[in-house]
């Protein structure tokens, strides 16, 4: 069967946490080359990230840089600041961020936001698991999209995942401050927890057993879908209570991931809205 997740294009795969090697103008976050759980400053930037941030009552702010211009309009939009920003010129961020990073004027270095555990999750909203989906833009897109959905959470792995700080956050446009991440160590253990909790585990994969708008689904529930390329791992797929497929009628059949993600969100939110009323 044909994949309906792609990679994104890239040249080689390196160890996930190597340093690149060789100079480089502009820095990377130092953050990004540590796992998950043991990031402690979040790094935001660009206007809706950083917006959303100022905004979110559970998010501290410990530093908070802004170009004139955006200084300006975060005054003209009423936008909530925890203190005075450091005003500085365009090119003072684009040091402290990759080369061709899109900052609008803002830069702000945060508190990571708590993380919930399966004892705390309402059993009310959506909960989305991410098999190992290690592209920071893939997973950034798929939190945007979950914010949409009223997701209530993202379960990702300690490993193998890409911290919520820096690109993600940036492609999260803002999202990341409405759908927290659970970080755990073993996913399967987690669904198996879940379970036990009434949770309906249901995967998405290129092989499952119907197309996923057919499968009987209910709530409380968790949509775990695969990493890029690879789909869910044996034991994840063994782990869900049903495996659902999205057929595609047109030539291409396979999706990007944030792609998938976002019509089996469409589809199982409008599932679970028609069993509520069952």
């Amino acid at each position: 069967m044909t994949s309906i997740m792609s990679e994104r294009p890239f040249q080689s795969r390196k160890p996930r946490f190597q340093r690149p090697q060789g100079k480089r103008q502009g820095r990377r976050d130092p953050q990004a080359w540590r796992p998950p759980h043991e990031i402690d400053t979040t790094i935001l930037y660009g206007w809706h990230p950083v917006v959303e941030a100022l905004r979110n009552g559970k998010r501290t702010i410990r530093r908070l840089l802004a170009t004139e211009n955006s200084l300006r309009r975060l005054q003209e939009e009423n936008v909530p600041l925890p203190f005075e920003p450091e005003m500085v010129r365009p090119d003072e961020i684009n040091r402290l961020l990759e080369p061709d990073a899109v900052h609008q004027g803002l830069y702000a270095e945060a508190d990571p936001l708590r993380s919930p555990s399966v004892e705390t999750l309402s059993g009310e909203r959506l909960v989305l698991a991410l098999d190992q989906i290690t592209d920071p833009h893939n997973v950034g897109a798929i939190v945007r999209t979950a914010a949409a959905f009223d997701v209530e959470a993202i379960i990702t792995t300690a490993r193998h995942s890409p911290a919520a700080t820096g690109v993600l956050a940036k492609s999260a446009s803002g999202g990341l401050e409405h759908v927290p991440f659970m970080i755990v160590k073993n996913l399967g253990d987690t669904l198996n927890a879940l379970g036990e909790r009434g949770f309906q585990r249901i995967g998405l994969d290129s092989e499952g057993d119907a197309n996923i708008d057919e499968l009987q689904l209910r709530m409380p529930l968790v949509l775990v879908l695969g990493s890029e390329g690879k789909g869910l791992r044996q034991r994840t797929r063994e782990c869900c209570d049903a495996i659902g497929r999205l057929d595609m009628p047109g030539a291409i059949k396979s999706l990007n991931v944030s792609n998938a993600a976002a019509i089996s969100l469409f589809a199982v939110t409008k599932a679970a809205a028609k069993s509520r009323k069952a």
